[in-house]
């Protein structure tokens, strides 16, 4: 019994002593209302990064799903970050390819379903430690974007920097 007892206590002692987990992968994918995306919907992420966090390198995609009837072989997306103390985030216009010239879709594909990951910034480097705030907006010419069901942001270690 006084075995048991001190093997429960270390265990309790060791589980105390450790740190929160640092951000190897952050994933997170938000459902378009009505898999319609209008301009007015901006799904919005936050990322919060310990001062530890900040040594290392970073990929960054795009997460999207969307049907076989979207009606386009691209999606162009406003993409807004505010790093920790601004107030106003910055704002960057990217295209992401979802089929080749042929139509044939990038991502993967079950029933009339295809998801993609994107990569829209390789090895990015987050500087200072807090809440990173990472929003996208549709752009293109069509309001409401019909057929995208879910976007979606990954971060992903890539490696120490050096």
């Amino acid at each position: 019994m006084k075995r048991v007892l001190l093997v429960t206590a270390g265990l309790f002692m060791l589980a105390a002593a450790c740190k929160p987990p640092k951000l190897d992968v952050y994933e997170r994918n938000l459902e378009v209302p009505g898999h319609d995306w209008s301009y007015d919907y901006k799904p919005s992420f936050e990322v919060k990064l310990e001062p530890e966090d900040t040594a290392w390198l970073y990929n960054i995609y795009v997460n999207v799903r969307h049907s076989a009837a979207y009606p386009y072989s691209n999606l162009w997306v406003l993409i807004g970050t505010q790093y920790p103390g601004d107030s106003l985030p910055s704002s960057q216009r990217v295209e992401l390819p979802l089929a080749e010239p042929s139509g044939k879709w990038l991502g993967t594909g079950i029933d009339d379903i295809y998801e993609h990951r994107v990569p829209i910034q390789q090895h990015a480097i987050f500087s200072k430690p807090g809440v990173y705030k990472i929003s996208f907006e549709q752009n293109m010419r069509q309001n409401p974007l019909p057929n995208v069901m879910n976007v979606g942001l990954r971060i992903e270690k890539a490696g120490k920097r050096p």
